[in-house]
């Protein structure tokens, strides 16, 4: 399954990239790194 992480920089983004990435998905994260 192809999955798009918004807020992949962040904290629960990070993470749940690293989930999906596990279980063997195709992850696009985007995040735009303004605090």
């Amino acid at each position: 399954m192809r999955v798009l992480i918004t807020g992949a920089a962040g904290f629960l983004g990070s993470h749940l990239v690293d989930r999906f990435l596990e279980h063997g998905h195709e992850v696009v994260g985007v995040d735009n790194l303004i605090t």
